[in-house]
């Protein structure tokens, strides 16, 4: 557990051709290139420029990891989650600090294949690693020793520590994600639960994977909450992609077909 990861640059070169299938201005950063200024950078212009009745679609590959929660009570466990960039880990308050820029009438579609939980205990990560052979035998992955997305425990209390400092002022600076107003629609599809872990895979993410194969090169026809429940079906029970709608106008959002600039 734990391991470099194979599969993120596929994953999101493969999130890259949707894009561009679906007519997207899409932009890609890679390892290196994904520091978490370029990131926010990236998704401030789209911010900026997005009015209502477009669409901005967010795609994350990598591990996931988690800060304690200085700024709120919102988060059951103490912690926030994050997405884990070549040069720090971006702060889901930071990510719902810049949500909360766009107009209203903007739809924001975020996929997520990452690990969003260290609320995940040593007993699920146990359990987890006990039905592994089961997903391997049955062809959910294609890695007879597959990895997990989430950043190890020892791994990240450590980079918290030696980076405290940096990660409360983030969180003194900005809201807690219960406290910013959300005016555009945020659809949020992540690879699991948040008392799960995500697999890496050597071609895919195993909920790229799935997602991949769902979609069918564009074949899919329903509602977002149908594309959901069928990535979900293909799943272990292990893990369950999480589909999370907040913000003005959402229960429409979620009523689209994925991934379709016009609504």
């Amino acid at each position: 557990m734990g391991r470099k990861l194979a599969a993120c640059e596929l994953d999101a070169n493969d999130m890259l051709t949707i894009a561009d299938a679906r007519g997207f201005d899409s932009d890609i950063v890679l390892t290196t290139q994904a520091t978490a200024e370029t990131v926010k950078d990236a998704i401030h212009d789209a911010a900026q420029r997005l009015g209502n009745g477009d669409l901005f679609f967010c795609t994350y590959s990598g591990h996931g990891g988690q800060v304690p929660d200085r700024n709120g009570k919102e988060e059951p466990d103490g912690m926030d989650e994050t997405w884990v960039l070549y040069d720090r880990q971006l702060v889901d308050d930071e990510l719902y600090a810049i949500w909360g820029e766009f107009e209203a009438g903007v739809r924001i579609l975020v996929l997520s294949d990452s690990c969003h939980s260290g609320t995940m205990t040593r007993d699920a990560a146990e359990i987890f690693e006990a039905v592994v052979p089961m997903i391997v035998e049955r062809g959910l992955i294609d890695d007879d020793n597959p990895r997990t997305k989430c950043l190890p425990r020892n791994v990240q209390d450590v980079t918290y520590t030696q980076h405290r400092e940096l990660y409360d002022d983030i969180q003194a600076t900005h809201r807690t994600s219960g406290d910013v107003d959300l005016q555009a629609a945020v659809l949020l599809v992540s690879g699991c639960q948040d008392d799960q872990l995500s697999l890496d895979g050597q071609r895919n993410g195993l909920f790229t994977q799935t997602l991949r194969q769902v979609w069918h090169d564009g074949q899919f026809s329903g509602p977002y909450s149908r594309f959901h429940k069928e990535i979900v079906a293909l799943m272990p029970p292990t893990q369950t992609p999480n589909l999370l709608p907040l913000g003005g106008g959402i229960q429409r959002f979620v009523r689209e077909q994925p991934i379709a600039i016009s609504p």
